[in-house]
């Protein structure tokens, strides 16, 4: 079995991603780790070299501004390392995911164990680690439990949207979603987790690709309330009991800023998880709702057209 690790990269150093913990998770369990290197000038393509390993197959993309839309970008570039892929299945990490070391042994395990049997990817669960290393979001609805990121190559598995997921391309131009199982290891997520200021100018950069620059203008115009007021999604986080990947000590061990996560005003967890819940259950109602509206409004303008 042969393994390919596959990523994408752009101004990571000016933006304070964690890539190269991100890498160096991956490199023991792959054989190959192909990484799309877009056009920028803070020294990311210097610290992708700088790692020195002979498996690192980099390679210098371009970012289309064209492809704003919906985060698009990310999915074409995403892709672009996808097909670069030479192993048996493709793990993919973006640049502010990473693999903690003691869930290398059971993902290598279940990449072997669904090799032949029309598995198509595997489902990694998520912490998602906001405003300190200390702290993760727990509120399942608004923060996304689990995602792809092991998929079997050579069989139409194609990265899309904003390059949350994957999909399978049909042949007759339509998509499915892939038959996937569980990995056996959890993705440590820290896309939430840096200076206030230097967290403002990386989300204002990443909404360059979903917004234009209208939008923009108006949403960052007040500065300084917005790194005051940027961590500001709390009232459903717990306490981080476990331990960070190898990889992230020294920047664990960097936090120079304080975060007041205020778990102590909280809801009981209790409370927190039966709202969480009954807030599910509604959603998942008024779904229903939709689309049986939605069902007798196509019926009643087949019966007004007599088709």
């Amino acid at each position: 079995m042969r393994i390919s690790g596959f990523t994408i990269a752009r101004n990571a150093v000016r933006f304070g991603y964690p890539l190269e913990a991100s890498l160096r998770s991956l490199l023991p369990l792959v054989d190959e780790l192909v990484v799309a290197v877009g056009d920028c000038d803070d020294g990311t393509a210097e610290l992708v070299a700088g790692i020195g390993d002979p498996k690192i197959k980099a390679f210098p993309t371009l970012w289309d501004p064209a492809l704003r839309e919906g985060g698009r970008i990310l999915s074409q570039q995403t892709n672009l390392a996808l097909e670069r892929c030479t192993g048996d299945w493709g793990i993919y990490l973006q640049a502010d995911e990473v693999l903690h070391e003691d869930g290398l042994a059971p993902l290598r395990r279940a990449l072997e164990r669904h090799l032949d049997d029309g598995t198509e990817g595997l489902r990694f669960p998520y912490l998602h680690f906001y405003g300190s290393f200390a702290t993760v979001q727990d509120h399942p609805l608004k923060w996304y439990p689990s995602a792809v990121r092991a998929v079997r190559l050579g069989r139409g598995v194609e990265s899309w949207g904003d390059a949350l997921g994957f999909r399978m391309r049909l042949g007759d131009g339509r998509f499915r979603d892939l038959r996937t199982a569980p990995a056996g290891a959890t993705v440590h997520h820290y896309g939430w987790v840096r200076p206030p200021r230097v967290m403002l100018e990386k989300q204002r950069n990443l909404d360059r690709f979903y917004h234009d620059d209208g939008w923009l203008e108006g949403e960052y115009r007040q500065q300084e309330r917005r790194v005051r007021d940027f961590y500001a999604d709390r009232g459903n986080l717990a306490l981080f009991r476990g331990t960070h990947p190898a990889t992230m000590a020294p920047a664990v061990a960097a936090q120079d800023w304080t975060f007041d996560h205020g778990i102590g005003s909280q809801p009981p967890d209790w409370l927190r998880h039966l709202r969480i819940a009954l807030l599910y259950r509604l959603e998942v109602r008024l779904a229903k709702l939709k689309r049986r509206l939605s069902s007798k409004l196509r019926d009643r303008a087949r019966e007004s057209t007599g088709l």
